[in-house]
């Protein structure tokens, strides 16, 4: 592109007058002026590539002129205007058409111009553009590629000479040596034969035949250096160059767009933000403006020097060399680690800071900057988290295609290791951004803001279409029916699930959120869940029949308003499963952190979560097990690198309730074990769990006063005898404890008052100095129980007094007694929600009575029934697993009585661990069922195990109520068939194709055409099984086997895209070609509106094969509104930057139901697997990747589980599915070239 030009007066005069008489296109402008109100009329003329403007149209000299080279043109809109003027003035002004002409030199002004018309506007527009040589330009810039080529070529024909040239100079010395022997010979034949006479002259027709053979060696010579070169341009080493030019090419392409992204950050965002802090009334502190931006600015000025590098050298082309550049960058690029690990506060402090309204409009007004293309503030700031790896793939193709001898191979391996390491360091610190990034996208779409998303530990977890069903006055359902209209227009709810909170939305006509304003925000810690709602007798018939036990509800009971109860409806039961046990995990995760803090607070000053993530040697690194620094929903730090024997030790550990692990582990188990060994272990578990649980996952059990501790350590022959125990501290009471002090437990928080506290103060007794008991150091007693006499103990409220006192006075009894009334009396508390609190000063006689005396082994509380014959409702009963876990903890962490022995101790620990080991091992089978039911439909021997192993559980004798109803419910979700999934599938759809006649194309609208298509792809795309996605199966030779539904989405997607072609091309004239256009345009631009970016891809697919993009003519019919809808369709759905447009309206614009384009994952799925190994040289378990893999599985399932409300059309979809409409390509190709036949050359 020229830069400047030199002109004088006499030039620019001649080229005036001919642009007055021979211009492109003449007319009136208003041009606007220095000063931002003000636009003066002028007279235009374009001649060329030169814009000529007069004052008016009679001037004979023009008043300015601009060369329009380079430039680009694009439409501008109306500039703000003053409040004050006439109304009728400003609707003038709206009506004007705004253009901007903008020049490619750096300090040259833009061009703003305005005229009456819009179509006279887009003439100007056309025409500017035409002057601008873009299309020249572009020509240039392959022509110049192609000049660099051909100059690499030669460079390399000019070494190959070169070496040719040497090889014969060396055969050149060696004529002459051998010419030099040949005298010499001569010579002494010469002296031999001193009589002979001197040869005659040669013959001339030697002479010419000796000519001709040197001629005919010359040719020769250039022929075999013809071919020499052309076998190189065609072998393998040459084509793996040019593959490693056009990588570098494309790096440099990459950087260049990277160190404008940094530009546009700085300079549109960093230094008017510092000018705003600077101002008198600032909506920001400079404070703040550094923890957003970070280091930033340093990172711009960093890869400006490194573009500035590359641009160097592929000045100097071909001899190029990058490895010393990447030398010189390497040591600089730890400024990137700062960067990550501030990433996740600074996006904390944006999201705050966004609160102040003048903050978030002046934000708002910087993102509306030309500059920033549509993209907010967040996304340039995620865009350094990205470059790292870009470096790493860039340097890995390029290895690829650099041979093992090149001088550059070492020190490119070397960066590369260099990058993977930083890169290691980097990946830990990622995955939190991802979550905060997803909470201020739900965020945005919330009319009214949400106060609590702005809280980083926050984690998502699931989000959906719930259908609310109204109540009223006794808690009574309403009579409505589930089919109706009303109930499914009205009531339906857009919910979404976190760690802490449950919120509840609306959706308006527009598609905006909008919270509710009663029970919008439903806090977990204050939440029951109640998974089978129990209506009363007369009422319980009709609510089965009506909702088909897919209602659930969730009670709520505030601490500052009155209790109110929520019913949602799930559309199936699979989802109703997913639902109930996502909700549980997260109320439990909360109650235990609450639970186990009430229980520790008076032994220790450090609460039982805190300790397990403070102690080091829970987390630290070993021979089968390595941590990372990110920590998951727990807050502990995540694995990643463990052998398969810690993941399910972790598994069925029961110290740690993280969701995120189990979804993780469940999802990718296959990967590195079988369903038979995770089964094999829960079973170990359940049956087994002093034996099968490690004494590491015990010690918070087992954790006892000071003194104890010292005294099991002088034990020389115990086999742990080296093992400390530091988390958590023990729980012992201090000696100079009162034997009377209180312990009160809270059964759902330490926030929630109204929730009855539980008394333990009768086991709060004075610890024993002369205890010597140590579970550490003691395996358990199985055999040898001292039985408990029942005969002497009561086994009635009636029994005598002597015997209760009898009973008083046996310790380890009373004991017992205390902890199977906490337990119990804790299941009374969370099934009725007591607000009375149990008197702390309640008589042991009268606690008594309300128990019989069981064996402290097997303390039998299920036969516990309340005072005065009522029985407990236990389907309200929701006793988490934690909660028994902390009770049971509670009760057992105090010191034991004199004279209680070390068995009788044992007895109580073994009943605590089993309890909770139980709890366990449901939670994991509760989420395996109920969300993974795939292993289960394929797989008969593992359901009839997990089905055994279930009935088991529910003949143990000292089940607790809520884990007898929870083993029911699991066998319930497992032994029934799939009679509740009442929507279509494919193969219901194709036996209706029977239809005596179907609908043509003509006479079915593009609503029906784009809701069928939305139907027939989600159908499509939800029956792709989880467990399809692993291991790359689709790129294999027997994908078919492997993942046959991927295989038959792929399908439909090419049958989709055949179908729109073969549509538009059986059309012969013109006219209805391009209606056929513009009606498949429409229908793809429904289907955007619907959220099914997999249909929209199908269809501009298929418009942009080269059967139908190389028909001008039609195109030429198709109108510009068409054409601008359809490029704005391609930019969503475009493949440029790994789908970067779809992945952000994906996160930012979109909420299920949805259909995404499937090819997406799948690449991020094939990076993954190639990127990163299964296994470590260890031969551990590379968990980081499992988890990655996760992710995407758990975001493609999110879209798979949300159903569309569309009911089926079998004349529409009878259409869309008969594949005798399809033409094969070649064939389309052929009836294009017979539509529009080739110009002639």
């Amino acid at each position: 592109m020229q830069k400047s030009v030199r002109y004088n007066e006499g030039h620019a005069l001649h080229l005036a007058s001919l642009a007055r008489r021979e211009a492109t296109k003449r007319g009136f402008l208003s041009k606007r002026a220095a000063e931002a109100s003000r636009w003066h009329e002028k007279w235009f003329a374009l001649y060329q590539n030169v814009l000529f403007y007069f004052e008016g149209e009679q001037s004979g000299r023009p008043a300015g002129m601009y060369l329009l080279e380079g430039c680009s043109c694009e439409r501008a809109p109306a500039p703000p205007r003053a409040a004050s003027g006439a109304a009728g003035a400003k609707d003038a002004l709206d009506k004007q058409y705004y253009f901007t002409v903008l020049f490619g030199h750096e300090g040259q002004k833009p061009l703003e111009l305005r005229c009456e018309e819009e179509h006279e506007g887009k003439e100007w527009m056309d025409a500017i553009h035409q002057a601008s040589y873009s299309d020249i330009l572009i020509e240039r810039e392959v022509l110049m590629q192609k000049y660099i080529h051909l100059v690499q070529i030669v460079e390399t024909e000019k070494i190959a000479a070169n070496q040719l040239r040497h090889q014969l100079e060396d055969q050149d010395t060696e004529i002459e040596r051998l010419k030099s022997e040949i005298i010499a010979l001569n010579k002494t034949k010469e002296r031999m034969r001193p009589y002979q006479g001197h040869p005659e002259d040669e013959d001339p027709d030697i002479k010419k035949i000796k000519k001709v053979q040197s001629f005919m060696r010359g040719w020769l010579c250039r022929r075999k250096w013809k071919t020499i070169v052309q076998d190189y341009i065609c072998s393998p080493h040459a084509e793996s160059m040019r593959k490693r030019n056009q990588i570098v090419f494309n790096m440099v392409e990459a950087e260049s767009e990277y160190v404008h992204q940094l530009y546009v950050l700085v300079n549109c965002f960093l230094r008017p933000l510092r000018m705003a802090a600077s101002s008198k009334k600032p909506p920001i502190t400079h404070d703040d403006v550094s923890s957003i931006f970070l280091n930033s600015e340093t990172i711009m000025f960093l890869h400006e020097i490194f573009h500035q590098g590359l641009k160097a050298r592929i000045a100097n082309w071909p001899t190029l060399i990058l490895a010393d550049l990447f030398d010189i960058l390497l040591p600089m690029l730890n400024i990137y680690q700062e960067f990550v690990r501030n990433h996740q506060y600074s996006l904390q402090v944006l999201a705050n800071c966004k609160q102040n309204r003048d903050f978030d409009k002046l934000l708002k007004q910087y993102e509306a900057n030309p500059a920033c293309e549509g993209r907010m503030l967040e996304t340039f700031l995620t865009y350094p988290m990205f470059q790292i790896p870009r470096y790493i793939i860039t340097l890995h193709e390029l290895l690829a295609h650099t041979p093992h001898e090149h001088v550059e191979r070492k020190s490119l391996e070397f960066a590369k290791s260099k990058l993977e390491e930083l890169s290691r360091i980097m990946h830990d610190e990622v995955s939190d951004t991802e979550n905060i990034r997803k909470n201020l996208a739900i965020e945005r779409m919330i009319v009214e803001g949400c106060d609590i998303l702005l809280d980083t530990s926050q984690t998502f977890i699931r989000q959906g279409s719930l259908i609310q069903v109204p109540s009223v006055e006794r808690g009574k359902l309403s009579k409505v029916r589930l089919g109706s209209l009303s109930l499914k227009k009205e009531g339906e709810r857009q919910c979404f699930l976190f760690t802490k909170h449950f919120l509840i939305c609306t959706r308006s006509s527009g598609g905006k959120l909008h919270l509710l304003k009663t029970g919008g925000v439903l806090s977990l810690i204050e939440c029951t869940l109640i998974e089978e709602p129990d209506a009363s007798e007369d009422d319980s018939k009709g609510s089965g029949q009506v909702f088909g036990h897919l209602d659930f509800k969730i009670v709520v009971e505030p601490p500052d308003s009155a209790p109110f109860t929520v019913v949602l409806l799930a559309p199936s039961h699979q989802e109703k499963a997913a639902w109930t046990s996502d909700i549980s995990q997260c109320v439990d995760n909360i109650r235990c952190n609450g639970l186990m803090t009430i229980v520790f607070e008076e032994n220790s000053k450090v609460t039982v979560p805190h300790m397990i993530k403070s102690d080091t040697r829970l987390h630290r690194d070993d021979k089968d097990i390595c941590f990372s620094k990110t920590l998951n929903s727990c807050k502990v730090p995540q694995i990643r690198y463990a052998s398969v024997e810690r993941l399910l030790e972790r598994l069925t550990d029961l110290r740690f309730l993280s969701i995120d692990f189990l979804n993780t582990f469940l999802h990718t188990y296959r990967i590195f074990t079988t369903a038979a060994v995770v089964l094999e272990k829960l079973s170990d578990i359940y049956k087994r769990p002093f034996t099968s649980i490690p004494v590491r996952s015990l010690e918070l059990f087992f954790a006892t006063s000071q003194n104890n501790r010292g005294e099991h350590l002088a034990d020389g022959k115990s086999p742990h005898l080296c093992r400390k125990f530091s988390s958590p501290p023990p729980l012992a009471v201090s000696r100079t404890s009162s034997p009377v002090r209180a312990r009160k437990l809270s059964l759902t928080s330490p926030l929630n008052s109204k929730i009855g506290a539980l008394d333990l103060s009768a086991s709060s007794t004075t610890s024993s100095p002369t205890s010597t008991y140590s579970p550490a150091t003691s395996p358990p007693p199985h055999n040898g129980k001292v039985p408990l006499d029942l005969s002497r103990g009561p086994s009635s409220p009636e029994q005598s007094p002597g015997s209760l006192e009898e009973n008083l006075d046996n310790p380890r009894m009373d004991l017992c007694n205390k902890l199977r009334r906490n337990i119990r009396r804790a299941a009374v508390l969370e099934t009725v929600s007591s607000d009375r609190t149990i008197s702390e000063n309640t008589p042991a006689v009268d606690i008594a009575e309300l128990s019989p005396c069981r064996s402290p082994s097997t303390p039998r509380h299920l036969r516990y029934r309340p005072p005065g014959g009522q029985t407990v409702d236990n389907s309200h009963c929701s006793v988490s697993p934690a909660s028994a876990f902390a009770i049971a903890t509670a009760a057992a962490g105090h010191g034991s009585p004199p004279g209680f022995n070390n068995s009788e101790r044992t007895c109580d620990k073994e009943f605590i661990i089993r309890r909770t080991a139980t709890n366990r091992v449901l939670n994991v089978l509760r989420h395996w069922v109920s969300k993974h039911s795939q292993d289960f439909e394929l797989n008969n021997e593992l359901k009839m195990n997990v089905l055994n192993l279930l009935e088991e559980v529910l003949r143990d004798p000292d089940l607790l109520p809520q884990e007898r109803k929870a083993t029911a419910n699991i066998l319930r979700v497992l032994s029934q068939d799939d009679q509740d999934d009442t929507h279509l599938k494919m193969e219901d759809i194709i036996q209706m194709l029977d239809c005596p006649k179907a609908e043509c194309f003509e006479t079915l609208s593009a609503m029906e055409l784009a809701e069928q298509i939305t139907l027939l792809d989600h159908i499509v795309f939800r029956s792709i099984p989880y467990e399809e996605f692993l291991g790359q199966g689709w790129m294999k030779l027997d994908k078919n086997e492997r993942t046959p539904y991927i295989m038959k989405t792929s399908q439909h997607f090419n049958d989709m895209s055949n179908l729109v072609a073969s549509q538009i091309m059986n059309y012969a004239d013109v006219s209805s070609r391009a209606n056929s256009i513009e009606k498949w345009v429409a229908v793809a631009d429904i289907c955007r509106c619907m959220h099914n970016y997999n249909g929209v891809l199908e269809i501009t697919s298929a418009l942009n094969r080269s059967a139908i993009y190389r028909l001008k003519k039609t195109w030429a019919k198709v109108s510009k509104q068409t054409k601008a809808l359809m490029d704005k369709l391609q930019k969503i759905v475009s493949s440029e930057g790994r789908f970067k447009n779809l992945r952000e309206t994906l996160k930012n614009n979109c909420n299920p139901p949805a259909v995404p384009y499937l090819g997406m994952y799948l690449t991020d799925l094939a990076f993954i697997e190639e990127g990163t190994p299964n296994f470590t040289e260890e031969g551990l378990v590379n968990f980081s990747k499992m988890r990655m893999i996760s992710h995407i599985i758990r975001e493609i399932r999110q879209f798979q589980q949300t159903f569309y409300r569309i009911d089926h059309q079998p004349k529409v979809t009878q259409y869309l599915l008969d594949k005798t409409l399809i033409i094969d390509e070649d064939t389309l190709y052929e009836l294009s070239l017979k539509i529009e036949p080739r110009l002639p050359a």
